[in-house]
């Protein structure tokens, strides 16, 4: 009996041996949950990546939204300086007193406060440049220009008493020699022979050339 049991004892030993060395194919689901973490992190990494590209985009978008440019500050030129032609508006007409003479008048442009001198206006007629010359000997006074403020200067287009004369129809005017921007305005036919001007003046009585 006893040489019986020996071998079955030893058979049962080895099926427990071989069970346990199957065991690691029997380990699947283990497996398969290990490797769940690795597919987490994976996915995780996903909308960081999804991140890094959509935000440079989303910069330079917000970077090329263009900008209200400020370089028209709206500052007046001429504000509180010497004035130019360029600041003011002119006007002219034909007056008929002494012999008949042209009524400049002068306002300065909306926001625009400058400073004529008590000199006369540089007025020259036509493309060869006929200038007048001053018609008074004295300086006078500046004149502030802003807002509704005026300031007059005569022209008498004829200081010769002979017939020879060239016909213009309209007037070149500039603020001192240096001015850059001479203004050209009408004045209607007028024939024009060594002409003479008045410096500025507030008073449109005080222009008349030759008073």
């Amino acid at each position: 009996m006893r040489s019986h049991i020996v071998p079955l004892a030893l058979a049962v030993t080895a099926l427990a041996v071989t069970a346990t060395a199957c065991g690691p194919e029997n380990s699947g689901p283990a497996s398969a949950e290990g490797a769940a973490p690795t597919s987490a992190a994976a996915a995780s990494t996903a909308p960081s990546t999804a991140t890094a590209t959509a935000t440079p985009t989303a910069a330079a978008a917000k970077s090329a939204d263009p900008k209200p440019s400020t370089s028209g500050s709206g500052d007046k030129s001429g504000s509180g300086q010497a004035c130019r032609a360029n600041d003011l508006t002119f006007s002219a007409k034909l007056e008929t007193q002494a012999g008949g003479y042209i009524l400049v008048s002068a306002k300065a442009k909306p926001g625009i406060t400058c400073v004529l001198s008590g000199e006369h206006p540089v007025i020259a007629f036509g493309s060869g440049g006929i200038e007048a010359a001053n018609a008074e000997q004295a300086v006078g006074r500046p004149i502030t220009l802003s807002g509704s403020a005026i300031a007059y200067a005569g022209i008498n287009p004829k200081s010769t008493k002979d017939n020879q004369a060239v016909e213009f129809k309209d007037v070149i005017i500039g603020i001192g020699n240096a001015d850059p921007n001479p203004v050209s305005i009408p004045v209607g036919a007028v024939r024009v022979d060594k002409p003479i001007v008045t410096n500025w003046h507030t008073n449109a009585k005080d222009s008349v050339p030759g008073v």
